[in-house]
């Protein structure tokens, strides 16, 4: 049995992967009234017109889970921490999959040192890639990147939630694989504000280059393998982020471009970019672009003046 914590969109669409594999999946939800929703209609309102196939089972006792060795956990970034911290006592033991995207805003780590951090005895993973949830739940061809400092339970683990659909390549680099899944989120709230403000195709191409050396930049100095960043969880993960209308980080910033107001729904590159310009700071790290995405999304800076920020930097060689 295969447990999931988190019943949105994502968390769901693996639920529906996993299970049409004649796995046996629990996918708990805080709601008990959205449970039993799911259970009654067999369909996810986070995810319209998408089927739950019978072998996926909605709870709402985290005893439900009791059963599972392997966790999937598709809370929110910085829901994480919280989460784990009051209901640490039903995963002792189990491996923890993450697969949220971010830095903590508080501690100013990725997901793996808040599992280690909070439960101790719970092996931690990282789940992260290029991937919308519809595409999975469709079935469509999806590659990830699995991380695990344990290369036997890396190993265990890409067997276990592997389909014909949903390809998992494995590392040992868990921080390669955060960063670069956190860090291209902000990349996409930038490329969404030059779409946003019509500064054209060839600024989001500039963005995305100069993104990616920032990335690389701050992964090396926090021990990541460049080969990561120039993986699924780095550079494929920022391509399709950066080039896509689905992606929320991407609208987010195509709203700020515009001048309007960015969507209700809390995006991960927000609080990500605050978390990692704070993290540059530290480090003694340039990271501009960054930089301008963090104080774009609290306000510190319009649009026109992040724009002549960058634009006015001194020339040097890439």
């Amino acid at each position: 049995m295969i447990g999931i914590v988190g019943a949105g969109a994502f968390g769901t669409a693996l639920g529906v992967a996993l299970a049409s594999e004649s796995r046996d999946v629990v996918l708990w939800a805080r709601d008990a009234t959205q449970v039993a929703d799911m259970a009654s209609i067999r369909e996810n309102k986070a995810l319209p017109g998408v089927r739950l196939p019978p072998a996926l089972h909605p709870a709402a006792a985290l005893e439900d889970l009791s059963a599972a060795q392997v966790v999937l956990l598709t809370l929110p970034m910085q829901a994480l921490h919280g989460f784990l911290d009051m209901y640490q006592s039903h995963f002792s033991h189990k491996i923890l999959v993450a697969c949220c995207k971010g830095i903590d805003l508080s501690a100013l780590t990725g997901p793996s040192h808040v599992i280690a951090r909070t439960c101790p005895s719970a092996t931690p993973a990282v789940l992260t890639g290029p991937s919308f949830a519809a595409d999975i739940a469709r079935g469509l061809p999806t590659a990830l990147t699995l991380a695990c400092d344990d290369p036997q339970i890396g190993e265990m683990l890409q067997r276990a939630l592997s389909t014909p659909a949903l390809r998992l390549y494995r590392t040992t680099d868990v921080t390669g694989a955060e960063l670069g899944g956190a860090l291209k989120n902000v990349i996409a709230i930038a490329c969404g504000v030059a779409i946003g403000a019509g500064l054209g195709e060839s600024a989001r191409a500039a963005l995305m280059a100069r993104g990616f050396a920032e990335m690389q930049r701050l992964a090396l100095a926090r021990g990541a393998q460049a080969e990561t960043l120039m993986g699924l969880s780095g550079f494929g993960d920022l391509v399709l982020t950066c080039t896509s209308a689905q992606s929320r980080n991407f609208r987010h910033g195509l709203a700020l471009g515009k001048g309007e107001a960015p969507p209700a729904a809390t995006v991960e590159g927000v609080a990500t970019a605050q978390a990692v310009a704070r993290l540059a700071g530290q480090l003694g790290l340039e990271m501009p672009v960054t930089a301008q995405v963090a104080a774009l999304v609290t306000g510190r800076q319009t649009v026109k003046n992040a724009l002549e920020s960058l634009l006015t930097r001194p020339l040097k060689e890439e």
